[in-house]
């Protein structure tokens, strides 16, 4: 599809380059299934798992074999043909969302019971301002999980070639092209200027969002290692 409507003149080489690059992501991906399933098939029969990590186990081993069946699904969308459409052959970018949100959830889950494993909970009087900083924590953890969804559709709709300046957008700070689309809501999703619009507008709010949280938590005492979490989330996003 992409060769009869884009790249006519693409040659052997070019193509055997991204089909190996398609090829080893698929095999990387079932190697990562085989790192969870198999250990955690051995470690059930061996009975080292106790009832409330057989379900964390389970609910893991779920969510990887459905992150394959959704990169399938996302890859599919690509591959059909549209007759009515002389756009650029693409997957489509809420595929995509999907296929990048599971693996978010996918990771962090299992970073998050892996440190739970190893790690021994701190317990920590429940004073107000802890409570806030959590409460703070999530939030920002949301905002950040959003942020990364709106790259997705960047990625899938090519929206980072639509404005290449920064902190204006061409000329102006709002596009005159923002709501162009109709119904308006289609715009957010559909739209490649709003879609670059909204990701600069939520990445710069996590920035400020992790800066704040870093240093609302500067005023509580922490344990040594919460405070190198926290100190190292600010040094990624701002790396990021």
């Amino acid at each position: 599809t992409v060769f009869n409507s884009l790249n006519h003149d693409m040659t052997l080489a070019e193509f055997k380059f991204i089909w190996y690059m398609e090829y080893s992501h698929r095999m990387w991906g079932r190697v990562v299934g085989l790192v969870y399933i198999l250990p955690a098939a051995y470690f059930w029969h061996r009975g080292w798992l106790s009832r409330t990590l057989k379900g964390r186990v389970l609910a893991l081993c779920g969510l990887v074999c459905f992150q394959g069946l959704l990169g399938w699904y996302m890859v599919k969308s690509g591959l059909e043909e549209k007759p009515d459409s002389y756009d650029i052959p693409r997957v489509s970018q809420y595929r995509l969302a999907a296929h990048l949100g599971s693996a978010l959830v996918l990771y962090s889950a299992s970073l998050w019971t892996g440190l739970s494993l190893l790690l021994p909970r701190h317990k920590l009087p429940e004073t107000h301002q802890l409570l806030r900083l959590k409460q703070y924590a999530h939030g920002t953890t949301a905002l950040i999980f959003l942020t990364a969804l709106s790259g997705a559709f960047v990625a899938g709709l090519d929206a980072g070639l639509v404005y290449n300046s920064f902190p204006k957008m061409g000329e102006r700070w709002i596009p005159d092209d923002l709501l162009a689309f109709s119904p308006v809501l289609r715009n957010i999703f559909e739209n490649p200027t709003t879609v670059q619009f909204d990701h600069r507008i939520l990445g710069i709010a996590s920035v400020t969002a992790v800066a704040a949280l870093y240093l609302f938590s500067r005023k509580i005492p922490l344990p040594r290692r919460t405070r190198m979490a926290v100190t190292s989330l600010l040094a990624v996003a701002c790396m990021q």
